[in-house]
């Protein structure tokens, strides 16, 4: 902790703090369904209806791409998740909840926001904005404050994606190989 309240370093410590707390409790809540967290973000994610690029969702559900195909494929297997190709771009692969998915996503949201109301954290809409929700207001603001590229159009993820990989074919082609590298003598 520092000696100056309100350093960087207390939000740091506070915020690990609370993810690590809030994921241990959701945990146990969604260890009865034999569900890890990181199975919730996806199906929450999912939940929209909409179907979601796999890449995306493992940028959401904050997976590596191959850690996520083996969650996404166990979630299959649960006849929760189904995979379609990308109509519009038939490289990508999209990810969609299966009907029992939805009633399951239905039931554990509901066990979900039980536990949290024990808490005293309701997104129940009151007269005043609740504080969970200034909570999560102020969250989502640091995170696209931190992540500008977060809500950025595909188009300009694209353009990123494709100057970050100049950037380090560029870089790559200007570092010495261990022939050119300069040899030293003691």
């Amino acid at each position: 902790m520092s000696d100056v309240p309100g350093a960087p370093a207390d939000l740091l410590r506070s915020l690990t703090r609370a993810e690590r707390l809030l994921s241990r409790r959701l945990g146990a809540v969604l260890a009865d369904d034999a569900l890890t967290i990181e199975g919730w973000r996806v199906l929450c994610l999912l939940a929209d209806g909409q179907g979601h690029p796999m890449s995306e969702v493992s940028t959401e559900a904050s997976l590596p791409p191959g850690t996520l195909t083996k969650l996404v494929d166990q979630l299959v297997d649960r006849n929760l998740v189904f995979r379609r190709i990308d109509p519009m771009d038939r490289r990508r692969i999209r990810a969609y909840l299966t009907a029992r998915g939805r009633r399951e996503h239905a039931r554990l949201d509901e066990r979900v926001r039980a536990s949290l109301a024990e808490l005293g954290i309701s997104q129940a809409v009151e007269l005043d904005v609740p504080p969970a929700a200034d909570l999560i207001g102020a969250l989502d603001d640091l995170i696209d404050r931190l992540d500008p590229a977060r809500h950025a159009p595909p188009a300009t993820r694209l353009a990123a994606a494709t100057q970050l990989a100049a950037a380090t074919q560029l870089a790559a082609a200007t570092l010495p190989t261990p022939a050119q590298s300069p040899t030293r003598t003691h």
